[in-house]
């Protein structure tokens, strides 16, 4: 579970300044967004209290003597001191043990709604906090006891606090991965125009946007979300507002355009052909945003949990250049520096982050796949023999820049000769002598290509050396490999090495 430390817009308290407050949120993004670098998960979140600067507040710091009984008896009788048992009540439904108390107590949650609905606003924000720390709880059952509550913290959403705000979109999107009674609820209840509109009325307020998109991107997370709900987001107008908080604000941080980013990429992976998302110019507009990160990168900018970012942004160009029609890439890829910015990720995180070195060449992969163009680009910008260099390295990257490298010299002959201008031919020597079998399987593949374009490069293949290489696969590989490796000797080298043979002979 991860928890944010403090409430981000609050008045400030002595000695304490917004920079400060700045950083400390920074500082928070990078945990909360810290799982899901590697995968989908689910996570809650919450807000403390201003005057808290714990993540834990322990039990003892409650008002000594007060328990969900004696709280909820005091609250239906009192009259001033509501506000100070709503907000002692908040701090008790941390304990575990209390929440299933309170769910379990007799008309608690009516009375709770009824406070959430009342005139006092204090009080209505004391409620909210109370079912803010329910819907943090680890007990499943504990969200359903709160479907009272929804239809009020939906239409909260339009109001003009942001603290409250935030904090009804921070407990609904706490609910949501629980229960699916609890999702259905909420769609039925128009969760997603209401997310709509609130992105909408609120765009000038990053921290009540980040709070939408968290809640949303909890709700794309569901196993039943591909049928139920991004048929829903994409009809409604959450799509064109998660691209329009992609770029990041200098003054706020880079954690409104992480989730709105995280949000896209949970719609592009469930969709077939994302027809909807390419007209609006997804491709183009998460792409523009990765060249600009990746010169970002290379100047030394690797603070704020920028690569927290890159990474939803990789995710969702990866799968919309696999779903996008081959006539419409150059329409959708405007940027000619997009090659040259990957290339630039790779390097920078090849060490550090390793992962996600990988699935940014995965993406280059992509790019490569079905554009002469973008092959092109990457010789012309002389950004092959920085591939050809990763192919020591394991973990995914190699078996990728291998098929990065076969894009190339599938699509023209003339680019198989640059290939092997570029020092190709005695990198692949290498990985063939690899232990890993698809490393030289690929190798193989692209070997045929090249060798079979061109007699220049079948000539200086076996001028390295490479007819031995064959031979030991021959007879010591596996069946695939033999199998190539044969065909590769019989139909196109040994005729070569004759020729070669004939032509080192010295005069007589």
């Amino acid at each position: 579970m991860w928890r944010l430390n403090k409430v981000r817009h609050k008045a400030g308290r002595p000695g304490g300044s917004l920079e400060e407050l700045r950083l400390k949120r920074r500082e928070n993004e990078r945990a909360l967004r810290q799982a899901r670098r590697d995968r989908q998960l689910v996570s809650k979140r919450l807000l403390l209290n201003e005057d808290e600067e714990q993540l834990d507040v322990s039990m003892d710091a409650a008002p000594g003597g007060h328990d969900i009984v004696s709280l909820l008896h005091k609250l239906q009788h009192s009259g001033t001191d509501k506000e100070a048992h709503l907000k002692a009540l908040s701090k008790v439904l941390r304990d575990p043990s209390a929440q299933l108390t309170f769910i379990k107590h007799e008309n608690s949650m009516h009375l709770l709604v009824g406070l959430l609905t009342g005139s006092n606003a204090q009080c209505r924000l004391q409620a909210v906090r109370c079912l803010h720390e329910l819907s943090h709880s680890s007990h499943t059952n504990v969200a359903p006891a709160c479907l009272p509550a929804t239809p009020y913290l939906l239409t909260y959403l339009s109001g003009p606090s942001t603290k409250f705000t935030e904090l009804c979109l921070y407990t609904l999107g706490n609910m949501c991965p629980d229960s699916d009674v609890v999702r259905e609820k909420l769609l039925a209840q128009g969760i997603i125009p209401a997310l709509a509109s609130c992105i909408e009325n609120q765009r000038h307020n990053l921290a009540v946007v980040e709070a939408a998109a968290f809640t949303l991107s909890q709700l794309l997370q569901a196993r039943d979300a591909p049928e139920k709900i991004i048929p829903m987001v994409l009809k409604s107008t959450l799509p064109s507002h998660l691209l329009s908080v992609l770029t990041p604000d200098p003054h706020f941080g880079l954690a409104p355009a992480i989730e709105c980013a995280w949000c896209l990429h949970y719609l592009i992976c469930s969709t077939e052909d994302n027809k909807e998302l390419l007209a609006q110019g997804a491709l183009s507009q998460c792409s523009s945003l990765l060249v600009s990160l990746g010169g970002a990168v290379t100047e030394g900018n690797k603070e704020d949990g920028i690569e927290l970012l890159i990474w939803p942004l990789l995710r969702c160009v990866g799968n919309l250049l696999s779903s996008c029609p081959v006539e419409d890439l150059n329409a959708h890829l405007t940027d000619a520096h997009l090659p040259a910015s990957l290339c630039a990720l790779v390097q920078a995180y090849l060490h550090t982050l390793p992962a996600l070195a990988r699935e940014t060449v995965w993406v280059l992969n992509n790019l490569t796949a079905h554009s002469t163009e973008f092959c092109s680009a990457l010789l012309t910008l002389n950004l092959v023999p920085g591939l050809i260099q990763l192919l020591p390295f394991s973990q995914g990257i190699n078996t990728m820049i291998l098929r990065i490298l076969a894009n190339i010299a599938h699509k023209k002959k003339e680019f198989c000769v640059k290939l092997m201008q570029l020092g190709l031919l005695s990198a692949l020597c290498a990985t063939l002598k690899m232990a890993d079998q698809e490393m030289v399987i690929r190798s193989l593949d692209i070997l045929f290509m090249m060798t079979v374009s061109s007699p220049v490069v079948a000539e200086e293949f076996v001028r390295q050396g490479g007819l031995s290489l064959l031979e030991v696969l021959q007879y010591n590989g596996a069946a695939e490999m033999r199998q190539r490796s044969t065909y590769l000797l019989e139909k196109h080298l040994l005729s070569y090495q004759q020729h070669i043979t004939v032509d080192n002979m010295p005069d007589p």
